[in-house]
């Protein structure tokens, strides 16, 4: 009998081990260490209904494991912090979309293939979708001409907003010269980064073409290249930016016109013609045994009061003539207003405020017009900030961060920042590499500070977005759990003063070390460093990063005294804790 009681009692140890134990560092909720831990049950992570705004986006989503390094820097943890994170692992917000963080080619950054430099920083960044061929371009690109041979039915000129003509500046998909991409090297570009392609057809080509039905002749380009794609690419949209008077198309010469098209687009018109584009698609694809998802151009924002009646009336008119036929709605924003010299808090203050209400906007306008919610894409921002560098700044690199955290917590299924390269412009460059002309000895496709922020964004986020708050309004938080068992939490400390900041982690058995990397700028170009500092490691030329990026060991510190950072100003953090 007291052998059997002795087995008993031995069978329970494990469970009242259980119930009340010593927790000697790894331990839930932060406890400190040797403190009682009662709080058992970890709430598991339930991941909740997907949000119709991405859709079918998340059809190739994958589980991310996280790699422990095999090597880092032992660092101290701060022992005082006056600011805190709240993290909740079991709440999850939405898996997140591999598409969330694309980018843009466009026709005139060289034929990429034969610059294995770019090739290689691409494939690092992994942006998974690269969209082709590139803004206001798309309108007047023939992806199928030879160069300098448009069809017999385009206009040698093409009508400005203001009624004057100017030269069409065409542009042509099998054009093979080297200071330009084709169709075909795209493709090529796209097989050698492991990246997929979005296609902007060009819909501009539906008005101000001289066949008697335009229309159709556009359509019908359009299709051809869906089945020359051959299911390369899932994702097409029907024109550019097309509610804006920069655009080709948003005026025509009537006296050109065969099919009895009003002078000036409109919403409804774009509506109507979209379906047409959609219907000789789609087609294309049932032929070839594909599917693809067709995207129409809506407006982000309620128009201001001095918009063309074009834009004015763009939504309206494009929900109720398209009605239920695009597949996913397409939006640009630049964020901050016009070619102004913006300061860097008026900038940083942008991703927030603006990316919700962009995403409330297109959501109510479908509503309004009674038609269910589909997903919506963001495949073009930046900031349109001049004059003090901001575009080629690290301050654009933790706006991009930014934006990229308000398009997973506002539900995108799609983000493509302009662009991969475009052009120095006294540091007014969208690119996100040197295209050559950058001053000061700087190589060619060096990367600028946004590619480094991306890179490690990217790199330190999980597959589920989860529940955080921050203490401060100056300092953001991202987190999010990967399915491998560690929880990560992007920091961006929008204020001009370190802060010390105690991340605090709620349903999640923590391990020993946490691991990240510290992203901050240099002391030149006042608020506007055109250099990013990773890990105290800086640039090898007067702008951009460390060459060595990809080998640049993370710190470490224990868990044994919780979770402590210190966030310098103005910077970005990228952390990962390690499971129980």
């Amino acid at each position: 009998m007291k052998i059997r009681h002795l087995r008993i009692l031995l069978a329970l140890v494990p469970i009242l081990s259980f119930c009340t134990k010593k927790d000697p560092g790894n331990n839930n909720n932060n406890n400190p260490p040797g403190k009682t831990d009662t709080t058992i049950a970890i709430k598991p992570q339930i991941d909740p209904a997907l949000s119709p705004t991405i859709g079918f986006f998340m059809n190739d989503w994958q589980e991310k494991s996280f790699n422990i390094p095999s090597s880092f820097n032992q660092t101290t943890a701060p022992t005082n912090t006056g600011y805190t994170i709240s993290i909740d692992r079991s709440n999850v917000l939405t898996k997140i979309s591999r598409s969330i963080a694309g980018n843009n080619a466009n026709g005139w950054m060289g034929d990429m293939i034969s610059e294995p430099n770019l090739l290689n920083h691409i494939t690092a960044l992994n942006p998974h979708i690269i969209r082709f061929p590139g803004g206001s371009t798309s309108d007047i690109y023939f992806w199928n001409a030879p160069a300098y041979q448009p069809p017999a039915d385009a206009p040698a000129k093409l009508v400005n907003a203001d009624g004057t003509t100017t030269d069409a500046g065409y542009w042509y998909g099998t054009n093979n010269a080297n200071w330009t991409i084709s169709v075909d090297k795209y493709y090529q570009m796209l097989t050698q980064t492991g990246n997929q392609g979005l296609i902007t057809i060009n819909y501009g080509y539906a008005r101000y073409g001289t066949t008697a039905n335009p229309v159709a002749t556009a359509a019908h380009l359009a299709a051809d290249w869906v089945r020359y794609d051959n299911g390369r690419t899932k994702y097409w949209e029907i024109g550019n930016e097309n509610f804006g008077d920069w655009e080709a198309g948003y005026r025509i010469n009537t006296a050109n016109n065969k099919d009895g098209q009003p002078e000036f687009l409109t919403g409804a018109l774009y509506g109507q013609h979209f379906k047409v584009f959609a219907d000789s698609m789609r087609k294309a694809a049932q032929e070839i045994g594909k599917t693809i998802y067709i995207g129409a151009v809506a407006s982000e924002a309620t128009p201001p009061s001095w918009g063309t009646p074009t834009l004015k009336g763009w939504n309206t008119g494009l929900f109720s003539a398209a009605g239920s036929t695009p597949d996913y709605y397409v939006v640009h924003n630049y964020y901050t207003n016009y070619k102004t010299n913006a300061s860097a808090a008026e900038i940083l203050a942008t991703p927030q405020s603006v990316t919700g209400t962009m995403m409330d906007y297109v959501k109510q306008a479908m509503a309004s017009a009674s038609l269910p919610i589909k997903p919506v894409v963001l495949d073009e921002w930046n900031i349109f900030s001049t004059g003090s560098m901001q575009q080629v700044s690290h301050i654009n690199g933790l706006h991009a961060v930014l934006i990229l955290g308000e398009a997973i917590k506002n539900q995108f299924g799609l983000t493509a920042r302009w662009d991969l390269v475009n052009a120095w412009e006294d540091g007014n460059d969208h690119g996100m590499f040197n295209a050559g002309d950058e001053p000061g000895g700087v190589p060619k496709w060096n990367p600028r500070p946004a590619f480094f922020h991306m890179y490690y964004f990217q790199k330190y986020l999980g597959d589920r977005l989860i529940a955080s708050s921050s203490s401060s309004a100056e300092l953001v938080s991202y987190a999010s759990s990967f399915s491998s068992g560690q929880t990560a939490v992007t920091l961006v400390n929008k204020g001009n003063n370190a802060k010390s900041v105690e991340i605090k982690i709620s349903n999640f058995k923590m391990g020993s070390r946490f691991y990240w990397y510290t992203l901050t700028g240099g002391g030149d170009n006042g608020e506007f460093s055109r250099k990013v500092i990773v890990n105290g490691i800086g640039p090898d030329f007067i702008s951009g990063g460390p060459t060595d990026y990809t080998n640049i060991k993370p710190y470490a510190a224990t868990t044994s005294n919780g979770i402590k950072i210190s966030v310098p100003a103005h910077s970005s953090v990228f952390i990962v804790v390690d499971k129980g």
